[in-house]
């Protein structure tokens, strides 16, 4: 199991003034073992939303040092902004994002929101799953009234916080310290400087709808049930929450959401469901923001959906992927949308990952001509396959694209699906061959002086041999795999294109041969001999099916030419 991971995001009363803000994040980058991933300031609503990520005990010594700055420059006395709010500091979520339970993330978040409140005298709430109350599992609920509200909630005895004094901070306000899943914060533009319109579309969407009233929905009676409560008419997304507001800096409308499930009500859900609102209101939706990060993959989802909407193949690159996700919710109509600055993944990348594939196509072979051993033939192996996947799946996008066969694109469209993934999975193994074999340079190295150090050398050794040995071997197993994808395109696919699932089939019979190479001068050094023995076994059948499989595809092709 890997290091545990957290996220921490928490939103400063402060959106204007970089000075301000550069004092709070310099704190937060301070602390060794977070990293700093986005700063996002909004200058109508007067915050900043901030997200870094590390260790637990790191981010939690980090948030707390960032809270403490924030009360000693942000005056909330003087505060004024779009977005609802209760102090400098007016929410900080922890947030599990990698080997780590909520259960554990409810510990630190107490322990946060402990120290904070004992140390720096200012009112803590705990919400959603940190909460010590039902009703405090809203944060909408802790925030009612905001920063003007607190001096007589906190005379009440209901209102005493859960840390800290029950003392009004004039200063610094309050603050609700919480544990939650990952919610994405997005708003969606519209034609109009109407609030009202807007806020007609938020109650449209979220999940908790609008109030229900007889006869005219905006100024007839409300309808209340055997307790007096009013009942509410349910919108169309769960676990969406919204208003709508104007934005004097863009100078349009939005509707604000959050979105606290993404499983539940997927982005691009959201945004058609704005659309489709919008145009019953006779509003347009000219496009949207997010503001902080979003996982890879709810971007990777919406492109898709929208390939899809297209009757296109999703079988193509990720960035290809991302580009139309961008431009179909219009992420970028009020600013450039950079994904490796937006996407959670992309800002977590190690800078000094994969220098093989980040190498242009001179700069790759240069470096396999040069008089290092590395990159070696298993690198090779390994991008040749790649080269032999991505020619049957490009067969693929362009069968999915012939005119006369529309009817086709999805069918075509899983096959160049499969192909991605397997082109990726063989690109990926570039670097992990030259990294295997550095690893048994590493381990050749380790000093055997005395027996100790002899023995963790030995077992060094053994560990990145085997290493050096499964790299090839998952070499073999994906090149012999994307076989069955050429051949499919030999068979099926556009018949312009027959010479190129040629090629891609002699690239993927020349990758297994040359993965089983690199498996079989690796497997003389290695003492796990039943090991070995199995590793040879397959990798000789596979070999042989690979040998088969090219034979059976060049026919074909042969045959239709």
């Amino acid at each position: 199991m890997g290091k545990p991971l957290i996220e921490c995001v928490p939103n400063f009363s402060e959106g204007r003034d970089p000075a301000i803000l550069q004092q709070i994040t310099n704190q937060i980058e301070s602390v060794d073992g977070v990293k700093l991933l986005d700063v996002d300031p909004g200058k109508a609503t007067n915050r900043t939303v901030v997200t870094f990520v590390g260790h637990p005990e790191a981010v939690v010594r980090a948030a707390f040092l960032a809270i403490k700055k924030a009360s000693e420059i942000i005056d909330m006395s003087k505060h004024k902004g779009e977005h609802p709010r209760m102090g400098a500091t007016d929410v900080c979520p922890l947030i599990p994002i990698a080997n780590i339970s909520m259960e554990e993330v409810v510990k630190y978040a107490h322990q946060l929101g402990e120290m904070v409140g004992r140390e720096l005298d200012i009112p803590i709430y705990m919400y959603e799953s940190a909460s010590t109350k039902p009703e405090w599992k809203n944060l909408a609920t802790i925030r009612s009234g905001e920063y003007e509200a607190l001096p007589e909630k906190l005379a009440k005895p209901e209102w005493k916080p859960d840390y800290g004094a029950a003392r009004f901070n004039p200063k610094a306000g309050a603050t609700a310290i919480g544990a939650r899943d990952f919610l994405i914060a997005y708003n969606v533009n519209l034609n109009t400087t109407s609030v009202r319109r807007a806020n007609s579309v938020a109650f449209d969407v979220r999940e908790q709808g609008r109030v229900k009233r007889e006869g005219n929905p905006i100024t007839g009676k409300v309808v209340r049930d055997e307790n007096g409560e009013a009942l509410r008419i349910p919108g169309a997304c769960k676990s969406v929450k919204g208003i709508g507001w104007y934005i004097e800096e863009y100078g349009v409308a939005q509707i604000s959401m959050n979105l606290t499930n993404i499983k539940v009500s997927p982005l691009h859900v959201v945004f058609e469901e704005c659309v489709k609102s919008a145009h019953s209101r006779g509003l347009r939706v000219t496009g949207s923001e997010l503001v902080g990060l979003v996982p890879l993959q709810v971007i990777l989802d919406t492109g898709k959906y929208f390939l899809e909407k297209q009757q296109r193949s999703i079988g193509v690159s990720e960035e290809e992927i991302i580009k139309i996700a961008v431009k179909s919710l219009g992420l970028d109509e009020l600013g450039p949308f950079d994904p490796h600055k937006k996407i959670i993944e992309y800002q977590l990348e190690d800078i000094n990952a994969a220098p093989l594939l980040k190498m242009n196509l001179r700069g790759f072979a240069d470096e396999t001509a040069a008089e290092s051993p590395a990159p070696g033939g298993g690198s090779i192996s390994a991008y040749v396959g790649a080269l032999g996947i991505s020619l049957a799946t490009m067969v693929a996008n362009l069968s999915a694209h012939k005119r006369g066969w529309d009817d086709r694109w999805q069918e075509f469209s899983e096959w160049a699906a499969k192909g991605q993934s397997l082109k990726d999975a063989l690109l990926k193994l570039v670097d992990e061959d030259t990294n295997a074999f550095n690893a048994i340079i590493a381990a050749v190295r380790l000093p055997k002086g005395n027996d100790a150090e002899k023995a963790e050398r030995h077992r060094a050794m053994q560990a990145a041999t085997k290493l050096a040995i499964e790299v090839p071997f998952n070499v073999m197993k994906l090149a012999l795999e994307s076989m069955t994808t050429i051949k499919a395109m030999a068979e099926i696919g556009n018949p312009n294109s027959i010479s190129d699932a040629g090629v891609g089939a002699l690239c993927a019979r020349t990758a297994v041969h040359g993965a089983f190479l690199n498996v079989k001068i690796n497997s003389g050094d290695l003492e796990d001999q039943d090991y070995v023995k199995q590793v040879l076994e397959e990798g000789a059948a596979m070999t042989d099916q690979a040998d088969n499989l090219e034979k059976e595809i060049l026919a074909l092709v042969q045959s239709k030419m």
